[in-house]
């Protein structure tokens, strides 16, 4: 199974929707890929495991997270090391921490410009977190038939 790393400052709300829609949509279409999503940036301050916007969108589309119990992890080394793709959500948020923690690693991840809450609304955001992330699934699934949006 080919493994996809999605970053996010928290790993609490970004990476978090874009890793279990990902496995989701990836399952489905019996792709051999598999998503884990790590923070850059994690701190205490969240008021629980994942973020209540992503709980709530999830939901919307009948989406049931196998993880939403786990609380947001640090990035390392081997998260990247394993990783077949890695993608950080916000460039120009996440490139400098990825130079500063991992500049082995910062021109092999692919940078997507997804704003986080103090920049854009839940309703703005994820939609276009989740269209990259099913462009992404078509790159990697070149030869297969094309994914589009499932709720």
């Amino acid at each position: 199974m080919k493994r996809v790393l999605f970053l996010c400052s928290g790993n609490y709300y970004r990476s978090r929707f874009a890793e279990i829609v990902f496995n989701w949509q990836a399952e489905m279409h019996q792709s051999g890929w598999r998503a884990d999503s790590r923070g850059l940036a994690v701190d205490s301050r969240n008021p629980g495991p994942i973020s209540a916007h992503t709980l709530r969108i999830l939901a919307d589309r009948g989406i049931l997270p196998v993880c939403d119990n786990r609380f947001p992890i640090d990035a390392t080394v081997t998260d990247f090391a394993t990783a077949n793709h890695v993608v950080a959500v916000k460039e120009c948020e996440h490139r400098r921490m990825i130079d500063a923690r991992f500049p082995d690693w910062s021109d092999r991840v692919e940078y997507w410009h997804i704003d986080d809450l103090d920049c854009a609304t839940p309703d703005v955001a994820i939609p276009q977190l989740e269209s990259q992330v099913i462009e992404l699934l078509n790159r990697l699934q070149c030869d297969s038939a094309p994914f589009e949006l499932q709720s």
